[in-house]
């Protein structure tokens, strides 16, 4: 029982929420970029918030099914389609064997997430099942997925229930309309810097960003003090400035320690919405306090257990057939 990479995408990869506890022997949290959007595709099948799910970036992957399941797809828009025909985004889809589930190229946002109902068998690594980068580690979890790769699922389900309901696209207006303002809260560094050349420059990601980093572009951030700092510890979505006065945001495989100076830390209920940012677009940072960023996120872990409390109750009224 399993499902078959038959076209691989730009950079498809096996994240959890991540592998906690390893940063001192320099292995990255890693987890999903857009952790909203991953846990919303779980919910939508009623899995644990916290299971595995199928990252795709920009470019996504084309699927056959091996063996009858329910999937929900989150995130950015990837033109899905099973058997040639359209799918609906956030909320589930019964699956059968040899269906074949294809993505095109990214729409909006930059990172859509799969989740499969029951989840994916595969066994941890150090306690996770994200995708370790920069390590020599054998089979799917130590690299992109590549054409050929099959991905063992813990069961097969079916249902003769329609199963036409999902959550509402509002929740995902961070993506069709792309964030221009992004929350932070100071750096350990931050009275190195003129704050105001930060925060009044409009910035866009490059290029070059991916999920170590967002390298961004625009007016040089001007520095107080010129000063050399020693290695210290960090964290997605901490906002590093080399001397070049352009800032780099840590992403999901950012290295554990860095030795840039750190202006601010990205709010973490923002986190989401600086991932779906595609290279080009730009936004502004502005800064607010801890308080109001543990109350923000506060607000949207409780808005995520009421949407899994109400699905799980709408799937409890659904017979399944479980394999």
């Amino acid at each position: 029982m399993a499902i078959e990479i038959i076209e691989e995408g730009l950079h498809t990869t096996i994240q959890d929420q991540g592998r906690l506890g390893f940063q001192s022997y320099g292995f990255p949290v890693s987890g999903p970029m857009d952790d909203f959007a991953a846990r919303m595709a779980n919910i939508l099948v009623d899995n644990n918030p916290d299971e595995a799910v199928i990252e795709m970036s920009f470019i996504g992957p084309t699927i056959i099914f091996h063996q009858n399941t329910i999937i929900a797809i989150t995130g950015g828009n990837m033109s899905a389609n099973l058997n040639e025909q359209p799918v609906v985004l956030a909320q589930p889809v019964q699956v059968k064997k040899n269906d074949i589930l294809q993505f095109r190229t990214v729409k909006t946002g930059g990172f859509g997430y799969l989740a499969i109902k029951g989840g994916l068998d595969l066994p941890e690594i150090l306690g996770s099942h994200s995708t370790i980068v920069r390590a020599d580690v054998k089979g799917v979890l130590g690299r992109k997925l590549s054409v050929g790769d099959t991905i063992p699922l813990s069961h097969s389900y079916t249902t003769g229930y329609q199963l036409n309901w999902g959550i509402t696209p509002d929740l995902f207006t961070y993506i069709e309309q792309p964030a221009k303002t992004i929350r932070y809260i100071e750096g350990a560094q931050y009275d190195w810097f003129e704050p105001n050349s930060f925060e009044q420059t409009e910035w866009i990601a490059t290029t070059q960003s991916n999920r170590m980093g967002y390298r961004l572009e625009g007016n040089p951030i001007k520095q107080r003090k010129d000063q050399q700092l020693l290695t210290e510890a960090t964290t997605f979505g901490s906002i590093q400035v080399p001397s070049n006065g352009q800032p780099i945001i840590l992403m999901a495989d950012g290295q554990p320690t860095g030795g840039y100076p750190k202006i601010g830390q990205v709010a973490e209920v923002d986190l989401n919405k600086v991932s779906q940012l595609r290279p080009g677009q730009p936004f502004r940072f502005k800064k607010i306090t801890i308080d109001k960023a543990i109350t923000l996120l506060a607000r949207r872990e409780r808005l995520i257990r009421t949407i899994q409390y109400f699905v799980h109750e709408k799937w409890g009224g659904i017979k399944l057939c479980q394999k």
